[in-house]
């Protein structure tokens, strides 16, 4: 931290947890960028890996995509092979997403970048601190979210 930051903000765990998120959101999109990917690739790939194929609205909710973004990246994947886009049997009129072979491959190097990123990000902290900011930041999102 910077040592001309006023201590009324360093005190403050929102303060701290913007500003680290920022530093994190960085790292996380320069490692993506390097394996040539963006980070809603990752969430919907890891979202069809988890769930299976699913429309592009459940993509969206799933994976706290905005429907615009959701289907930018879509349109991404899809172009890259990653992805296809079929009919809906049930419902014409929407889409059914699937990850391709190539999506799964493109998927595993992308949770590697990720997994390196984790590592910088977290450099400074003990395994046992890590799963203990996990369990809290998840406490804290779930709280928010209800």
């Amino acid at each position: 931290m910077d040592e001309q930051t006023p201590t009324a903000l360093t005190e403050l765990p929102s303060w701290l947890l913007t500003q680290s998120a920022a530093q994190a959101h960085r790292i996380v999109t320069e490692s993506f960028a390097a394996g040539g990917a963006r980070a809603y690739h990752f969430r919907l790939l890891a979202t069809l890996v988890e769930f299976g194929p699913a429309s592009q609205a459940t993509l969206g909710r799933r994976s706290s995509i905005d429907r615009s973004d959701v289907v930018a990246a879509l349109n991404e994947l899809e172009a890259d092979g990653h992805v296809e886009r079929s009919a809906d049997p049930a419902d014409g009129r929407r889409n059914v997403i699937t990850i391709t072979t190539a999506g799964k491959r493109h998927y595993r190097r992308l949770t590697t970048l990720v997994g390196k990123a984790q590592e910088e990000i977290f450099a400074p902290l003990s395994a046992t601190d890590r799963t203990r900011l996990t369990t809290i930041l998840g406490k804290l999102l779930t709280y928010h979210q209800e």
